[in-house]
């Protein structure tokens, strides 16, 4: 299929339509569960070292679906991997909300994991082919995919509590957050169908595994590893840990909701990095400026620094995504695209799964929650250092 004339003529509308994949995939599906990981835990009476193994069982089903993608193109066009991957995510974000029992909903975050990959490496693939029809914007657009994870965790700053408050008088307020959360997906997922369609996503033209070389990349891939273990610590307890230390709920629904805009308006702000480098100095920078955010809130809880955090964290962190998908538009031919998309999300949803569990371990320990996200901060000053090594390949420089 052929690029429609409306992909063509509206770049920004088709990159927006594509963008609630990303908030369906990261926004919605991973990145809620910070907002009903307290009162799940509570309900519950769930460990620390449990509630990260529900993000970790996401990150676990995120990296099989990772593996089963590529394949799956093959058989499939993008589209039809993005739009079946939504519909799944809805409905394991819907059966959530029937259950309590630890196991089935570790089954289900699983499930949703792989569901969410599907969208997530396919939705990427149509950003940079996208990108590939407007180059002078091409950064914007694929910027603007992944911003759209900021939507999702917007909605959900503003949904969740909202539904928890009306569902006080029940049993597991929670489980109607989850229904909620289900139904907002099946939602946007009939909102960017026909958009969609407007790119180019034969199987076909995404099938060149062959070229893309893993020890070419090899210290892009690595930084990228310690972002997937940094950054999820953050984003799996931070809004524990505000609760913690006696923030009240309108605030960190503020904190949350400005946490997601922020990443929206990344797009904009990284853009022009995006198109300049074409190494891994854009992996390095953003990884070393999520290190910086990921300890404001280990060393002070003054409301500014905190908000300095979020604001920060949120500007940066899915613009690390995007920089990976530049990388590999930079310096790969367009039929490598996808394996070389599908290469660095199997790095990262590998790191997502060591990430939730080793901070929940740390933070059932002595330090709480602090030591926890030190960890984190470790992690994400590790992958600056290594992804500051990538070079551009040769014949791409």
């Amino acid at each position: 299929m052929q690029a429609g004339n409306f992909a063509l003529r509206h770049p920004l509308l088709t990159a927006l339509a594509l963008s609630f994949g990303a908030a369906i995939s990261l926004g919605i599906s991973r990145f809620s569960y910070a907002l009903l990981l307290p009162p799940m835990r509570a309900d519950l009476d769930w460990s620390y070292l449990l509630a990260g193994a529900m993000n970790t069982a996401n990150a676990f089903g995120y990296f099989v679906g990772a593996l089963m993608t590529p394949a799956l193109m093959r058989r499939l066009d993008a589209q039809a991997a993005l739009i079946g991957g939504a519909l799944l995510t809805g409905v394991f974000m819907l059966l959530s909300g029937f259950v309590t029992d630890a196991a089935m909903l570790l089954l289900q975050r699983v499930l949703a994991g792989i569901a969410s990959a599907f969208i997530f490496i396919s939705g990427g693939l149509l950003a940079a082919r996208l990108g590939a029809l407007h180059v002078k914007r091409a950064g914007f657009l694929i910027g603007l995919y992944y911003g759209g994870t900021g939507f999702g965790i917007t909605l959900s700053a503003l949904l969740v509590p909202a539904t928890l408050e009306t569902a006080r008088d029940v049993a597991h307020p929670w489980q109607w957050a989850w229904l909620v959360l289900g139904a907002l997906c099946l939602v946007m997922t009939l909102l960017m169908a026909i958009p969609a369609r407007q790119i180019d996503g034969a199987a076909s033209a995404g099938s060149g595994h062959g070229h893309f070389k893993v020890r070419a990349f090899a210290f892009g891939l690595a930084g990228y590893l310690m972002f997937g273990v940094g950054y999820i610590g953050y984003m799996t307890f931070i809004i524990a840990l505000l609760k913690e230390q006696g923030m009240d709920a309108s605030t960190i629904t503020l904190f949350y909701a400005l946490l997601g805009l922020a990443v929206v308006a990344s797009s904009r702000i990284w853009a022009r990095m995006l198109d300049r480098f074409k190494g891994g100095q854009s992996l390095a920078i953003l990884n070393g400026l999520l290190a910086i955010a990921t300890l404001l809130p280990v060393l002070t809880s003054a409301p500014l620094a905190v908000f300095a955090s979020g604001m920060l964290f949120g500007a940066v962190f899915l613009s690390v995504v995007a920089s990976t998908t530049a990388l590999v538009r930079h310096n790969l031919p367009s039929q490598a695209w996808s394996s070389g998309i599908s290469g660095f999300t199997t790095v990262f949803a590998f790191g997502q799964i060591v990430g939730p569990t080793m901070v929940g371990w740390i933070s059932d320990g002595a330090g709480g929650l602090q030591r926890g996200l030190v960890f984190s901060a470790i992690a994400l000053l590790a992958g600056a250092v290594i992804a500051s090594r990538q070079r551009p390949l040769p014949h791409h420089a």
